[in-house]
């Protein structure tokens, strides 16, 4: 294929390949032609013009297939416009000439049809330039035209669409010709060859004014004609002509003088009238009233009035919004109208007028939906309102009693009822869609929305009563504020108005309705209303037979409240069981005789009254099946059943009384039946096995016999169809953007579809996706859905005997009927057999033995030679569904076979399609195609089926096959992979556009290939790569095909491909691909691409591909623009808002919401991905779509009374008046979109808080833009986050509130810290003190819902008092929420006391701005303290109780009877289930503030009783602490504290015993905060450490904890918390210890009992020991970080012992808490216990020291040594090692810890340079100071200490040496002379000799010095230490050296520092040595005249520089006591 990449054809290469090459090489070149010729200079062009010329016409001879003719075309036009035009003429006679052609084969066709389309193309690229020769040649394509068959007309049609393009006005001349010729097409039998007549005839109207003026009739009524019996492409288009054509005539001014006479401008009443025409008298003209019309029989096709429907929405989108607001009122009657009672023949049976309702409703959906923004639909909701009140007054003035005489006949009244259920639906639509941003809507009362809605529920038609209840749902859905409130007014008025029949009814449909509403909204209703209901309902039931006028009505209503009040679900229900369950028993007779009985009294009214009330009561116990499965116990289960055999037997006996009482009661037998079935089908089959037969028996005849000869595939089927072969049933099956009314179509001519009066109990339930109002089916159709999912559930559970039974009576009842009926039955049938086999496959059951499986077999072998598409399909699934259930190969194989066999024979389509679908789905739930025979077959079959271009049919439904075969064969199938490729791409080139429906199963084949290829496709081999240009040439033919659904096929092949070899996928011709069909402004403005399977894969797509590469992708959309090619105009201005702002103005036009959910997920990708990068892009972004809702007020409202010539003018411009909403590139997004660009603006945030930390440092920011003022940060944007926060907080819709106080709150906590730097000691939030105080404010709103101020409080808290509207748990949520905020505050505040220091945390600074009463709160820690403790008192009585209500709720079930029966403080026992959830968000930080507050008051009990009085708000149902008569004896301080101690700890252990998984981190560290702060105080600690087993129980809680968790930050915390505790335990052994001292004073020490664990024996009881415990607990710690400590590991060769490990700070941090806590263990242990003990203690601390002694660079101690050695010493001193009991054991362990040590040295050689001598050093010492003396004299451990600190003292080290000397100076210093002395003689020599030699060798450094100086202080302890007599040897030693380190005056000059100092130093000593030694002083000086002059001359120069000295002086000592205090453990 690169051969074919040149300009010129390669033809040596293109000779040499076979037939079908040389098309797909051509096609490359071609391709590759298209994109090289703009980017070639045109010298070259020119050059080779000729000859390209000539291979291009060539190819025309060559008959090439579609797409190839259609790139010649476009190849030949570029050629011609870049390069010369002289030979342009001969190409275009050239092609007439091969139009003329007398040749008709067919063979000559494709010829022919490339000279077409090469001409359009010529003409469109050229125009004008070849204006002179049009006429010819348009005269010539049209009489072609007149024999030409499909494809010819449809080539020719598009062709002079084309041609009319390139020429404008040049064409006039030809106009009528063409549109003469057009208006056949548009009536052609090919549906392809309409459409193609529509877009030519939409061009031919650019220019022709006749169309849309003089010849507006004829066009209008043309298109009508157009739309019979047309299909779905074809509405598409013939719409958007007709839309456009009647937007052109209202808009258009006057063009030429010459049409003047006869011009005259259209009115919008009279565009109105014409579309009304047709709407609803169809296409047979507008006066010649047809036959049909006058004998009464509506003659308008469905075809048309769905085309009109969707003019009327082409219409108004091209007028625009303005427009539409403008003209809202005329429009509004207008299509009103339509269905009023002033076209009765539109709406005389209920089937035409639900039809009209659903197209009116499409209609006011499309355009106030879709169009208007939100305030444009406020003021459309209240014309619709306006609407409503007159057709209001119409039905009082009919229903009044005082004009009886006048009273007009009731056909007046129901005729306002289409008008009213379609105003009713929009209001409704409208409010859901606006959400709470309708509030103001609601609260205008000049409007009275309500009062509307209200006042019509009484109406007299039930559809109207219904549809009022509806919008009543979704006006509550939408503000959940007025559930509560249009409750109480229905419940109300329900009750007054009970004896009216319309109300009954309505007022309980509105209940209904509203309780459904409930499960919508977060909030809830107050648990109360549920009994009210029940009540209600109750008292319906029992007064229904009062009455017989209105008992039907009473009964229905009473049935239809209890089932909707089962939607609240079982919190609520379960208090209404009993009762519900009570009146289920009594609504059926008991036995079999009782019904007996009844049959025979009784009339058809008191049967229609019982029917329905039974039919009432099956549907409440339904939806208490489905709502409250959590109640089915099985003693529930049990009181259900016994009125279930009488319910089935009231079934059987059905027949007979309709029989008895005739056609009166066929509708409610109809409905009980159904909801039977209902019933039957949710219940367990188990609980009604004894009904079986009966049931099955009624099942059968319903399938078999059904009422109503209506074909119900349409509804039944689909579910049971695979989605993928819905696909082959064209459009109509799959979601398009007209689904709603396009169903109608698909219905057949006998139904219209749902309607909501067809099933009142619909109303409560919840919604099908996607669709807005219920649409329950007609009672006759819904009781057979209804039976066929019953027979599928009983059919798995009945006998397999029993199976073959109803089989056979099935397969006997379709041969028996004939004709439609059979078919009927076969489908209804087919359906159930086919559910069942779902459920026995779900079951994973058996069919049954091989007689079963043969009926099967039979009846769905005969359903897949139907004649209906769409039962073929499911017969198809059926039998993949039956190999799946018998799963057994041999059976397969056979079904296989037969289809095989049917496929050679068969000749027509019927058969073949249905039989090469089976082979397709057979293997679909076997796991895939196993056998290569098998496989083999079906693709040869396939093969052949395929290229059967006879019928494209067969065609489709046989490459469908093959793409199923492709996926379930998988790696099978690779040997096809080439074959199947090339026929692919064959029939791509080959296959006319017009079968669309071939091409997209290509799609789909070559789809599946790419999918089965895979990750193959990035390879490089020569077959690899083969492959894919095959795959991309498939690709690019698909892109270029007309068809959208075969477009959307090629975009999901090329993100496939993009997926698996993203190299070879050209990145930006995709994007610009994607971007051209995403923003194509030449489309509708609302309907971005007609088609919304297109819009989803070009979003899927987008999705994918940012992923990897948001940058490029948004760089190449951007890129396009700039391109600006004359065919793509985008809607959006790219180049400002990128291809992000597009998406984002996408998202709000688009309604579908799975498209939605991808945009936003597309965005969200390229968000973080790129806004760091292009940080003030994206908030930029953020901040238009937020501000736009900010300036929503200032939109102009819509005056509705202009006079008439204005509107004239306004109509006129307002094509011309789009300039002004350009500045703005988002106009009033919807609320969703401004939520969504809340939610980014979070995401940037942290995006940014991953990206570095200058984007929250002011002056790093400022610095680094300075350097690069490309650099961007976050925060030098501040002021626009908290001013976007601030206009989402303070947005009239509440989701966008919510959103904004989340951003709020983020952007405090984010920023809380930064401070100011132009303030020092202010924080840069302070600036904005006033905005978020301002935008808090309206959250503490009395009218505010509980979820808006529980976030606000989050930010911030406090709040007044609210009425009850919401459920009760949602007012515990708030008041939970203002105490985890006070208790936020608190916390923080007394964390600020702790470290005042830390003067930078303002954190809450900003908290509690919103409250004024509080005035400025300074910034100091105490002023915030100060302010919480005003209401402390109250506050932590309220966290007590809070926490009591939590610790009840911990409880397990089994406890559940000792919970108080009222509930709690803060809950009521009803909603325990709603309530639970908001107590686990707040409890932590409440149990922290409450541990505080009680550590800060010590435990001293404040008068109990204060505080309780004077909350300051009416906490809730119960009174806090209960009331002071019911309280036992008031509680001693004790015993409250005790009470409140073992709150906190029982809340805490309960917890941190089983936190779980996904509990978040921030509870866990506050609870071990608040034990912290609890064993901080002495009370509670007194309290533990006498509890030992409590001790013991919370020290195995953290041990777990610290095994589940591996944070540090909890490790940390909870050591912390084990610290505490044994600090307790070692309190109360001390006292113990010391009050037994007391006691007996007077007696002998010895008969002291002991304390402390290990008493006498010493032992210890794991489980039961604290000490025990904690080891464990500590040996965890230390075995995790240092796991070589393990000695079971140890042994093992896989710890490598002395590798040493540098631990992490956390670790380290971690190993340090450890050893703290065990130096402190045996001061808990008695001096036996201690002796237990200490093994093990000793080896874990020698243990750390060892492993973690390595040597550092500053020569500093590693963290874990230091704290090693501070263990070390604290275990050393224990009073344990001098107790008598005890001595002689420590004494041993102690000298064997030493040799330990001691040994760590002669390990191995290798490692002494790693291990740090320091350490071990440090170690001996301390074991020398510390331990008691015959530890450490015994000779041997004596002498291998002294020889360390002797290797030591040569070190070359001077930081070794260093410290070798300060260790010894504390040594030599010991008051034992028998530990010292031996060290003295041994060492000292030593460090005198060192010191004499560095006279010679002065120091170099700092270091050096140092040692120098240690060295003289350790010689000097020494002079001191000595005894009188020696004395005067070692000051003769020293004196000498002191005075070696003077320098003369002229030395001191050049010296460098460390020689100053040195001489400084010895200056110094030699000052306070002479005058304490004098004797020897003066002797020495005497004997040694040079020393005496040097140091004379060093005291003269030191008086002179006194003062220089002594600054340098105070320098000195700061440096050399620095490491001392480090390390300072003696």
């Amino acid at each position: 294929m690169e051969l074919a990449h040149s300009l010129l054809l390669n033809e040596d290469a293109y000779n040499q390949l076979g037939e079908f090459q040389k098309a797909e090489f051509i096609f490359e070149w071609l391709q590759f032609l298209e994109k090289l010729l703009p980017v070639t200079n045109r010298a070259d062009i020119r050059e080779n013009q000729k000859k390209l010329v000539e291979q291009l016409t060539s190819l025309l001879n060559n008959s090439p297939g579609p797409p190839t003719r259609r790139l010649v075309a476009k190849n030949l036009a570029v050629l011609y416009s870049t390069g010369d035009t002289f030979s342009v003429y001969q190409t275009i006679d050239k092609c007439n000439e091969l139009i003329r052609s007398k040749d008709d084969s067919p063979s000559y066709l494709p010829t022919k049809l490339a000279a077409v389309v090469c001409l359009g193309y010529l003409y469109k690229k050229l125009g004008r330039i070849l204006g002179n020769s049009f006429t010819d040649t348009v005269g010539n394509v049209l009489k072609a035209m007149k024999n030409a068959e499909s494809q010819g007309r449809y080539e020719i049609m598009l062709s002079l669409q084309n041609m009319l393009n390139g020429l404008g006005a040049a064409a006039i001349p030809c106009h009528r010709d063409i549109y003469k010729a057009a208006r056949s097409c548009l009536t052609d039998r090919s549906m392809a060859v309409r459409c193609a007549a529509a877009k030519c005839l939409l061009e031919l109207q650019n220019e022709a004014v006749f169309m849309w003026s003089t010849d507006l009739d004829s066009v209008v009524t043309l298109c009508f004609k157009s739309f019979e019996s047309s299909n779905y492409d074809v509405r598409l288009a013939v719409s958007k002509l007709l839309g456009t054509v009647l937007a052109r005539a209202l808009t258009s001014k006057q063009t030429t003088a010459s049409t003047r006479h006869n011009f005259r401008r259209i009115s919008l009443e009279e565009v109105m009238e014409l579309l009304g025409t047709g709407f609803l008298r169809g296409s047979c003209g507008f006066l010649r009233a047809s036959g049909d019309m006058l004998k009464g029989t509506s003659s308008v096709s469905r075809d048309v009035r769905v085309g009109v429907t969707q003019a009327y929405v082409v219409f108004v989108s091209t007028l625009g919004a303005q427009w539409l607001e403008r003209n809202f009122s005329t429009f509004l009657s207008h299509i009103l109208d339509l269905v009023s009672q002033s076209h009765p023949k539109a709406i005389q049976s209920q089937m035409d007028a639900i039809g009209c309702r659903r197209c009116v409703s499409f209609i006011l959906r499309a355009t106030v939906g879709g169009l208007l923004g939100e305030k444009a639909q406020i003021a459309a909701a209240k014309e619709i309102c306006q609407a409503i009140w007159k057709l209001k007054k119409v039905v009082d003035a009919a229903m009044s009693e005082s004009n009886l005489e006048t009273r007009i006949s009731t056909t007046d009244v129901t005729a306002s009822q289409h008008v009213l259920v379609c105003a009713l639906q929009e209001l409704g639509s409208l409010i859901h869609g606006l959400g709470t941003t309708a509030a103001p809507l609601l609260q205008d009362s000049s409007t009275g929305v309500l009062e509307a809605v209200i006042s019509v529920i009484i109406h007299p038609s039930i559809s109207v009563r219904l549809t009022a209840a509806w919008c009543l749902r979704c006006i509550a859905v939408a503000l959940p504020s007025y559930v509560s409130l249009l409750l109480d007014r229905c419940i109300e008025r329900l009750g007054a108005l009970k004896s009216s029949p319309e109300a009954v009814t309505g007022y309980s449909f509105a209940v209904a309705a509203l309780l459904g509403a409930v499960k919508h909204s977060p909030l809830g209703i107050p648990h109360g209303k549920g009994k009210v209901i029940m009540t209600v309902a109750e008292d319906l039931l029992c007064s229904a037979s009062q009455n017989s006028r209105i008992s039907l009505q009473r009964t229905q209503a009473g049935w239809l409240l209890i089932a909707a009040l089962m939607t609240l679900g079982p919190a609520v229900v379960q208090h209404h069981l009993p009762r519900m369950l009570l009146l289920w028993k009594c609504i059926f007779p008991s036995s079999p005789k009782d019904l007996e009985t009844e049959k025979t009294r009784g009339d058809s009214f008191t049967w229609q009254v019982t029917l329905e009330g039974r039919a009432g009561a099956l549907c409440a116990i339904k939806s208490f099946v489905s709502h409250c499965a959590g109640l089915l116990t099985d003693d529930v289960v049990q009181r259900l059943l016994p009125p279930l055999p009488s319910a089935v037997d009231l079934l059987t006996q059905l027949s007979s009384i309709y029989k008895s009482y005739g056609n009166s009661l066929k509708t409610s037998s109809t409905v009980y039946r159904h909801k039977l079935y209902e019933l039957l089908a949710v219940l367990p089959p188990k609980t009604y096995e004894g009904s079986f037969c009966a049931v099955l028996k009624e099942l059968v005849a319903d399938l078999t016999v059904p009422d109503s000869q209506i074909d119900a595939s349409t509804f039944l089927l689909p579910p049971l169809c695979h989605e993928n072969d819905l696909l082959l049933l064209g459009p109509l099956l799959q979601e398009t953007d007209h689904r709603f009314i396009e169903e109608q179509l698909l219905l057949g001519n006998s139904i219209a579809g749902g309607s909501l009066e067809y099933d009142p109990y619909s109303i409560y339930e919840k919604v099908a996706k996607g669709d807005s109002v219920p649409k329950p089916l007609p009672p006759v159709l819904s009781v057979i859905s209804a039976a066929t999912r019953l027979f599928g559930v009983m059919f798995s559970h009945v006998a397999e005997s029993h199976r073959l039974q109803v089989l056979e009576q099935l397969l006997n009842s379709i041969k028996q009927t004939k004709g439609s009926r059979q078919q009927i039955v076969q489908l209804n049938v087919v359906s159930a057999f086919s559910t069942s086999l779902k459920h026995l496959a779900n079951c994973k059951g058996s069919l049954g033995p091989e007689e079963v499986r043969r009926s099967a077999l039979t009846l769905v072998m005969s359903a897949l030679e139907s004649n209906n598409p769409l039962l073929r399909c499911a017969a198809a699934e059926c039998l993949a569904r039956l190999a799946q259930v018998v799963s057994d190969s041999a059976f397969t194989a056979g079904l296989a076979q037969v289809s095989f066999d049917k496929l050679k024979s068969a000749r027509d389509v019927v058969s073949r399609t249905g039989h090469s679908l089976a082979l397709g789905c057979l293997y679909r739930y076997l796991g895939g195609i196993g056998s290569i025979q098998h496989l083999n077959a079906c693709v040869g079959i396939l093969y052949t089926l395929s290229q059967d271009s006879t019928s494209p049919d067969v065609q489709a439904w046989a490459l469908h096959s093959l793409s199923l075969i492709v996926d379930l064969a998988g790696p099978l199938y690779n040997v096809h992979v080439e074959p199947t490729l090339s026929l692919v791409l064959m029939l791509l080139l080959t296959v006319p556009p017009a079968y669309a429906e071939v091409h997209q199963s290509l799609g789909r084949c070559l789809n599946a290939l790419i999918t089965m290829l895979g990750p193959e496709l990035q390879g490089s081999s020569t077959t690899v790569s083969a492959l894919r240009t095959s795959c991309l040439l498939g690709c690019a033919v698909m892109q270029d095909n007309p068809d959208c659904l075969v477009q959307a096929q090629a975009i999901s092949c090329l993100q496939q491909l993009h997926m698996f070899a993203p190299r070879h996928v050209n990145l930006s011709s995709l994007v610009s691909c994607l971007c051209e069909i995403l923003l194509d402004n030449s489309v509708l403005v609302n309907l971005c691409s007609s088609y919304l399977l297109l819009r989803r894969a070009v979003v899927a797509c987008l999705r994918q591909l940012v992923q990897r590469e948001a940058a490029e992708v948004s760089e190449y959309a951007v890129a396009l623009v700039k391109e600006s090619r004359e065919d793509f105009t985008p809607d959006v201005n790219i180049r400002e808002i990128g291809l992000e702002g597009a998406l984002l103005g996408l998202l709000d036009k688009e309604l579908d919401q799975r498209l939605c959910q991808d945009i936003k997920e597309t965005l969200t990708h390229m968000l973080t991905s790129m806004a760091v990068e292009k940080l003030s892009f994206w908030l930029k972004l953020c901040k238009d779509v937020l501000a736009a809702s900010a300036d929503f007020n200032t939109v102009a409202s819509v005056d509705t009374t202009q006079e008439e010539e204005t509107a004239k003018v306004d109509d006129a411009s307002v094509l011309t008046s789009d300039s002004d909403e350009r500045f703005h590139p988002f106009s009033n997004p919807r609320w969703s979109t401004r939520v969504f660009a809340a939610e980014c603006v979070c995401k940037i945030v942290s995006q940014c808080e991953n990206a570095g930390s200058a984007h929250f440092d002011i002056t790093l920011a400022q610095e680094r833009k300075q350097r690069d003022s490309r650099d961007d940060f976050l925060v030098l944007h501040l002021a626009d986050l908290i001013r976007m926060a601030f206009m989402a907080a303070t947005d009239h819709s509440d989701q966008l509130r919510l959103s904004g106080l989340q951003t709020l709150l983020i952007v405090v906590r984010k920023f809380a810290a930064v401070p100011e730097p132009e303030f020092p000691g202010h924080v840069i939030l302070e600036q904005y003190q006033a905005n978020v105080g301002a935008a808090l404010r309206p959250a503490f709103a009395p009218e505010t819902p509980p979820d808006v101020t529980a976030k606000a409080c989050q930010v911030q808290a406090g709040k007044e008092a609210q009425s009850q509207q919401y459920n009760e748990s949602t007012s515990t949520m708030e008041i939970l929420a203002v105490l985890k905020a006070w208790a936020e505050v608190y916390i923080v505040a007394v964390e600020k006391q702790k470290n005042q220091s830390d003067a930078h945390n303002h954190c809450l600074k900003i908290a509690n701005s919103a409250e004024e009463s509080y005035g400025e709160v300074t910034s100091s820690a105490s002023g915030l303290l100060d302010l919480v403790q005003a209401d402390l008192g109250t506050l932590s009585k309220l966290w007590l109780a809070a926490l009591q209500d939590f610790a009840l709720l911990t409880l397990p079930s089994e406890y559940a009877s000792q919970l108080p029966a009222e509930g709690g403080t803060f809950y009521t026992a009803e909603t325990i289930e709603n309530a639970r959830p908001h107590y686990y968000n707040s409890w932590a930080l409440i149990l922290y503030a409450t541990a505080l507050w009680l550590t800060s008051t010590g435990f001293i009990v404040v008068d109990p009783d204060e505080g309780v009085t004077n909350l300051s708000r009416p906490v809730t149902p119960t009174t806090m602490c209960q009331d002071s008569s019911t309280r036992p004896l008031v509680k001693s301080p004790e015993d409250v504290n005790t009470d409140r101690f073992h709150l906190i700890l029982g809340i805490s252990v309960e917890f941190l015993c089983l936190p779980r998984s996904d509990e978040a981190m921030e509870n866990i560290i506050a609870c071990l905060r608040a034990l912290q702060a609890l064993f901080e105080v002495p009370w509670p600690r007194s309290k533990i450490g006498g509890d030992q087993e409590l001790g013991v129980e919370l020290l195995n809680v953290l041990h777990r904890l610290i095994l589940t968790r591996e944070s540090p930050d909890i490790q940390l915390a909870a050591l912390e918390v084990v610290r505490l505790i044994l600090f307790a335990a070692q309190e109360h052994v001390k006292e113990k210890r010391r009050s037994a001292e007391v006691d007996d004073g007077a007696a002998e020490k010895e008969t002291l009992p002991e304390f402390g664990e290990g008493k006498d024996t010493g032992g210890l009881v794991p489980g039961k020991s604290l000490v025990f415990a904690t080891l464990e607990l500590c040996v965890c710690i230390l075995v995790r970080q240092l796991p070589q400590l393990n000695p079971k590991l140890t042994c093992s060769p896989a710890v490598q012992s002395g590798k040493h490990l540098l631990l992490s700070e956390d670790g380290s941090r971690l190993v340090a808490a450890a050893l703290v806590i065990l130096s402190d263990v045996p001061a808990i242990c008695s001096p036996e216990g201690s002796v237990s003990v200490l093994p093990t203690i000793l080896y874990l601390i020698i243990g750390v020291l060892k492993e973690t002694a390595v040597k550092l660079q500053d020569g500093q101690l590693p963290f874990t040594v230091a704290a090693s050695l501070q263990a070390l010493k604290g275990l050393l001193s224990s009073p344990m090692a001098r107790a008598e009991k005890s001595r002689t054991a420590w004494t041993d362990l102690l000298r064997s810890a030493l040799v330990t040590v001691l040994n760590c040295w002669d390990q191995v050689d290798g490692l002494l340079q790693e291990l740090d001598e320091v350490s071990l050093l440090t170690a001996i010492t301390v074991f020398v100071m510390s331990t008691s003396p015959e530890v450490t004299t015994v000779e041997c451990l004596q002498k291998r200490c002294i020889e360390k600190f002797k290797i030591t003292l040569d070190s070359k080290d001077p930081l070794v040496q260093c410290k070798c000397y300060q260790l010894l100076h504390s040594i030599f210093q010991h008051p034992n002379k028998t530990v010292s002395y031996p060290y003295i003689h041994s060492l000292a020599p030593a460090i005198v000799g060192k010191l004499q030699e560095t006279e010679k060798v002065k120091p170099e450094n700092a270091a050096e010095l140092q040692v120098i100086q240690e060295g003289i202080k350790v010689v000097t302890a020494l002079t001191a230490a000595a005894e009188e007599e020696h004395r005067g040897h070692l000051v003769a030693c020293l004196l000498p050296i002191l005075i070696s380190f003077l320098l003369d005056e002229n030395a001191l000059v050049s010296a460098t520092n460390s020689a100053k100092n040195l001489h400084e130093f010895a200056l110094q000593n030699l000052m306070q040595i002479g005058p304490q030694y004098s004797s020897v002083f003066k002797k020495l000086m005497a004997s040694s005249p040079t020393m005496k002059a040097r140091l004379e001359s060093a005291v003269k120069g030191n008086q002179e520089s006194i003062k220089v000295k002594t600054a340098k002086h105070a320098k000195n000592p700061g440096k050399s006591s620095s490491i001392q205090l480090k390390t300072s453990f003696l």
